[in-house]
């Protein structure tokens, strides 16, 4: 049996040539044809079915997986524990005290989640239920997607998207071929050409399909969307024919057919198994850093409340070593009592202490930050601005889980097809010889009213220059892979594309050839069609030329060129070459090459993508030649690829250039706007695309990820041919070490101009190969931290030819370096999916590439642009709220529960409670829980525009700042000190007492009645009022809201306490605070000390943010009293770059440098920016604000302000 399975891989190698790594196999049957008799044995396997999962939760695992996932969060696990331990043991206080509050957060929670993940299901329901046409008898048959098996013969039609992995049977097209856009699966939209098997490719009608008799076996499922290796036998007279299948026979699910009416082909991978799934990463529960922290400081207080716990318990058996105290006479103990051991005893008493205590940790605070977050989310939702009117979307929240970690971010790592641009390339002027042409515009430097029917040619050039003008655009129109789709069919070739416009449109594999064509038209030539071999174009003269195709050169990214060889109607044969600049000058051997190259350099400079021209003319001799090499090599069976190469090598020389073009790929609106606002708010950008290098650094330049003075270091497959990949790491290192004398970026500004810009650009293969674990006895350990180094050390990174898992490893390497960065993922196709998943934020673009980005995604967004105002506006308001929110509530439940313990020093360890069980429930329930939630949702502390025009105001709230440990262990001493303040100046009020001639005992002082409940309400009215009064302090943004909420809860506090104490209600068992809080409140000096107290508990606080305010104000401090002292209006008149440090001379010029030269699609246009002064505008002249950048007076003339700096938008 082993030698049978050794036959077969051996006979499955020996057909699918060039496989070296075979998986194990799968056999598929056409149809579900059984082999003919005496051929194979008939094993039918068992494959998936077609259904698409994204969601989570299941109707019968719901609760128990959801239930698993909540208790896994600390504070959730341990209410557990103490509302156990209530129900358990005899303790002070309620078990519903604890109950209550974790069974509501646990609801909302489970709600909120639940209907997440409905949503999910309502998706995935959309993509499983959808109509598939299927070939069956003879027929053809519809069924729901998620019917859908392997072995199934697919009918799918033109714009239909391909349900599941396919391999192409046959195609409406002669020739077999059929067209397609991956762009959801590798964000390229542009048309590629797959083929039938060629045995099959006859068979056009559903009868004909019907009886293919044939079996595939192939490899199983992997995530590579570039390979695919199997082959196929087809049953002719019960005798199999085999052929090779390669990935240029498999259609993708998610891919969409264009410019062919129909296909056959037929299911190999289905559901969960296509490539598109494997390269999901599985849904992961993500948590901000926020909720880190919090986790952090729970678990320091959890010690603090174990260590209250363990010192009473302690202190009482110490306090009750004397007889009289251990049993006095009003509470004798139980027989069973006074035999239960010691441990028991103390284990019981610790409990009790631990429940007694247990409000430190605020169970009510997770309630508030669920309700904050998902309410919060609203805003984003409502947001008008982040509204697109093309699109018709808004902003949508899929997991309003990570809100404040938009305002945490350091790396965002963007997809560029699609994201940053809208894909939509336009010609914009071409050069021959020097001579500048652009459409409808300029000829030779002249503008010209229209170039419809204009002479192209100035009188000065002589006939030789006309004729290599004309040459170069037949160079254009031939020397490309355009294909032309005809909607239908008219009178003829002329009339049908040039005059009725509409009939017809150039698509190919990439937009630019496009782009060029169509400049081409606009020029005076039109490329009409490839026609049985010949390619025809029209001239200016309206005259109909033919060219033989005889050969195509196909463009590659080591080559970075292609060519074609055509013959002529003269019968002359050229061959026509385009290619970037770098690849085409140096094989140049005539021409006007310094005048074109000064042209080029000039267009790169504006980010326009330029290619060259060039053409050579080959004798019937040089043609056999070419002829033969070409031959060699295509039919090589081992290294067709390198020998291929080697022949272009040798063809591809001696050419005369004729010019260079320029094509602009239009950029998304503002996403240069937006990517420079990232970087000055100090976040690195990286662009991870599956495009060509040469397209996406064009597109970075154009978005100002790299600037024109940015020094670009390569890491790519063609560098690390010549050199080892160790070698160019280490040279690589050393060249950014050397210029950053050993620090990391991190440690300059993002616009310091004293440091030269680095820019990295990486290729998948040669990141494959970072990637890759050592082996032992190498030097390639390193390799990755390596990486890493140059990686921190550039400004921004360019990654070209990924994979979408690759896309997901680069995100998951920066995640795990050591300073553990926060990163957002932004991508609007399936291909993006998987690094969406795995970033900390994952963010849709509603694009042109469908929806599986959006649908994985925790926030979707219509344009690039809004990605702006949600990191720098909302992200900074979300995490300045919630960071607040939980200093506050540790805050005020420390103020809350220190007294608590205090009392326990006073009342004989005895666990007696210092607050009414009321005020213990309804503390964090009812009377300052509130105030806190509206301040998160409402508080602006700088104005939302400050915000958009100074992205510098980000990096304040970097690196989880306002959360650190400085900062934590703050607020608890404010707590503490509160805590003290109203405890012991409650106590010093009860220090005199006196019986009163009824017997009442009263305090000399106050003429209270002297009592622990008096003592306690006293303490806790402090209490409320003070916390209160605190969160009022740290109020920067006041609406009627937060006044009718901050007061209003201090009467429901005041009338709660009236009637509660006023009335004998009949379902208590006890009544000991009826009359309590009316009789404190008749004592005039009570009045008098409880503001004491109020004010002696803040002062310290207002001090302390008064005097560094004054002697050490941040940026944001400095602009919240700068826009104070313009009264709210800072925002409209104020270079806000005078608030900051000022900035250096040489990146002052270096800002207004890269203002010079405004891109060719952009109005020229100048902005100034003045103040609205009653006189004459003074040109930001603003003496005052800069006391507050550096403290220091300048004279009556001020700061002359003469062009924007770097740190202001204008």
């Amino acid at each position: 049996m082993g030698m049978d399975f050794s036959t077969l891989r051996t006979l499955i190698s020996r057909y699918c040539v060039g496989e070296e790594n075979w998986v194990d196999s799968r056999t598929i049957y056409i149809g579900h044809k059984e082999p003919p008799p005496g051929t194979e044995a008939f094993i039918q396997q068992r494959f998936p079915d077609n259904r698409i999962v994204s969601s989570k939760y299941t109707f019968w695992n719901f609760i128990p997986k959801n239930m698993f996932e909540q208790f896994r969060r600390v504070a959730n696990f341990y209410f557990l524990i103490i509302f156990l331990v209530q129900l358990i043991i005899d303790t002070p206080t309620s078990p519903v005290t604890s109950g209550l509050p974790l069974f509501f957060v646990i609801t909302v929670t489970a709600i909120k989640q639940g209907y997440e993940d409905w949503l999910r299901h309502k998706a995935d329901n959309a993509v499983n239920q959808c109509p598939v046409h299927v070939v069956q008898h003879g027929k053809v048959t519809r069924k729901q997607s998620r019917k859908l098996r392997v072995g199934d013969v697919v009918l799918v039609k033109e714009d239909e998207t391909f349900p599941c992995d396919l391999v192409l049977l046959a195609s409406s097209r002669d020739d077999g071929t059929c067209f397609v856009t991956t762009a959801s699966l590798d964000g390229e939209s542009s048309h590629k050409t797959y083929y039938a098997v060629q045995d099959t490719k006859a068979y056009n009608t559903e009868k004909e399909v019907d009886t293919i008799h044939a079996t595939i076996e192939c490899e199983q499922p992997q995530p590579d969307l570039y390979k695919f290796v199997g082959r196929i036998n087809i049953y002719m007279n019960n005798e199999p024919v085999a052929r090779p299948l390669g990935s240029e026979n498999l259609l993708l699910r998610g891919a969409t057919l264009k410019n062919t009416e129909y296909i056959y082909a037929v299911a190999i991978y289905t559901g969960m198994e296509t490539k598109m799934a494997l390269n999901y990463q599985s849904k992961s529960q993500k948590r901000s850093a926020v909720e880190k922290s919090m986790n952090a400081y729970l678990v320091v207080y959890l010690c603090i409340l174990i260590s209250k716990a363990v010192i009473n318990t302690a202190l009482k058996y110490v306090w009750q070593s004397d007889p009289n105290r251990d049993e006095p006479f009003y509470n004798q103990r139980t027989e069973a009592e006074r035999q239960r051991h010691i441990l028991i005893r103390a284990f019981t008493d610790f409990l009790a202490f631990m429940v007694l205590f247990n409000y430190i940790i605020p169970v009510s605070m997770y309630v508030t930050v669920e309700m904050q977050k998902f309410l919060g989310s609203y805003f984003i939702m409502w947001d008008d601005e982040m509204f697109d009117e093309e699109l018709g979307e808004r902003a949508v929240v899929n997991t309003s889980d990570l809100n404040e970690e938009l305002g945490q971010v350091e790396y965002v790592f963007t997809d560029k097809t699609g994201t940053l641009t809208e894909n939509n390339m336009e010609f914009i002027e071409c050069c021959v010889d020097g001579h500048i042409y652009v459409p409808h515009a300029i000829c030779n430097g002249q503008v010209m009213p229209d170039a419809a029917g204009m002479d192209m040619i100035d009188s000065s050039p002589g006939p030789e220059a006309r004729e290599h003008e004309e040459l170069f655009f037949r160079a254009l129109c031939l020397c490309h892979t355009v294909q032309v789709k005809e909607e239908e069919t008219v009178d003829g070739i002329k009339h049908g594309i040039h005059q009725g416009k509409s009939t017809s449109f150039y698509i190919s594999s990439s937009p630019d050839e496009v782009a060029l064509v169509e400049g081409m038209k606009r020029l005076g030539f039109t490329y009409l069609r490839l026609n049985d071999g010949q390619m025809e174009i029209l001239n200016r003269e309206n005259e109909v030329e033919k060219f033989d195709l005889l050969d195509v050169l196909t463009f590659d990214s080591v080559r970075r060129r292609m060519s074609v060889i055509v013959r002529a109607s003269t019968g002359e044969v050229y061959l026509f070459c385009k290619g970037a600049d770098s690849s085409i000058f140096p094989r140049v051997i005539s021409g006007k090459v310094d005048q074109v190259r000064a042209r080029v350099e000039q267009n790169a400079v504006e980010g326009l993508r330029t290619l060259c021209v060039a053409y050579r003319r080959l004798s019937p001799d040089q043609y056999q030649e070419v002829c033969q090499l070409l031959s060699r090599a295509r039919l090589a069976l081992q290294d067709r690829d390198k020998r291929l190469a080697e022949a272009y090598d040798l063809i591809e020389k001696d050419l005369i250039l004729l010019g260079a073009t320029a094509v602009e790929d239009r950029l998304q609106e503002k996403a240069a706007d937006t990517i420079e606002s990232l970087h000055k708010a100090g976040i690195k950008v990286w662009v991870l695309t599956g495009d060509k290098m040469e397209t996406a650094a064009a597109t970075c330049y154009a978005s100002k990820l790299f600037h024109r003075n940015t020094q670009i270091l390569e890491l790519t497959t063609k560098r690390t041919e010549e050199q080892s990949l160790h070698d160019v790491l280490f040279d690589l290192s050393r060249t950014v070490l050397r210029q950053h004398g050993g620090m990391t970026r991190d440690t300059f500004s993002g616009l310091s101009g004293d440091c030269t810009d680095y820019g990295l650009i990486i290729d998948g293969a040669t990141l494959t190969a970072v990637m890759r674990p050592g082996q032992e006895g190498s030097n390639s350990g390193n390799y990755k931290e390596k990486f890493l180094e140059i990686c921190r050390n550039c400004s921004a990174v360019l990654c070209c030819r990924m994979a979408p898992l690759q896309k997901a490893q680069i995100v998951k390497l920066i995640k795990a370096s050591e300073e553990h960065p926060i990163t957002l993922a932004i991508g609007d196709g399936a291909n993006d999916v998987s690094m969406i998943l795995e970033a900390h934020v994952g963010i849709g673009v509603m694009g042109k590439e469908g929806r599986q980005a959006v649908r994985n995604s925790d926030y979707a967004i219509p344009k690039f642009k809004h990605l702006k105002k949600m990191l720098l506006v909302h992200g900074h308001y979300y995490y300045i709220r919630i960071s607040e929110l939980v200093q506050y509530f540790f805050y005020k439940n420390v103020c809350f529960i220190f007294p608590q313990f205090l009392y326990q020093f006073f009342c004989g360890f005895s666990q007696q409670p210092l607050y009414d069980t009321a005020y213990l429930t309804l503390y964090n329930i009812s009377f300052t829980s509130l105030p806190i939630l509206l301040y998160s949702l409402m508080e602006q502390h700088i104005n939302m525009d400050i915000l958009k025009k100074d992205p510098c105001l980000y990096r304040d709230i970097a690196k989880n700042s306002l959360l650190r440990w400085p900062s934590f262990i703050y607020w608890t001493v404010l707590g503490v000190y509160d805590a003290i303040v109203m405890f012991f100046g409650a106590y010093f009020l009860f220090d005199n007492t006196t019986f009163t001639s009824n017997g009442q005992l009263m305090t000399t002082n106050t003429q209270m009645m002297f009592g622990n409940w008096t003592f306690g309400t006293l303490v806790f009215t402090v209490l409320v009022f003070t916390v209160t009064f605190k969160l009022a302090l740290d109020t920067h943004y006041w609406t009627w809201i937060n006044h009718f909420v901050i007061w209003g809860s201090l009467i429901f506090f005041v009338v709660f306490s009236l009637l509660w104490g006023g009335i004998i209600w009949p379902f208590l068992n006890y009544q000991r605070m009826y009359y309590v809080f009316m009789q404190m409140l008749s004592s005039g000096p009570a009045w008098f000390s409880i503001i004491l107290l109020i004010t002696a508990s803040l002062l310290p606080d207002v001090l302390k943010k008064v005097i560094w305010r004054a002697l050490w104000p941040t940026t944001t401090e400095r602009i919240q009293n700068a826009d104070k002292l313009y009264k709210g209006q800072l925002s409209e008149f104020t270079p806000l770059a005078s608030l900051h440090a000022p900035p250096k001379a040489n990146s002052q010029r270096r800002g207004s440098e890269n203002q010079r030269n405004p891109r060719r699609s952009e109005s020229f246009t100048k902005k100034v920016m003045f103040t609205r002064w009653q006189r004459a505008p003074d040109y930001c002249t603003f003496a005052p604000l800069l006391r507050f950048a550096d403290g220091s007076r300048h004279s009556r003339q001020g700061y002359n302000y003469s062009g924007a700096g770097p740190e202001t938008s204008v």
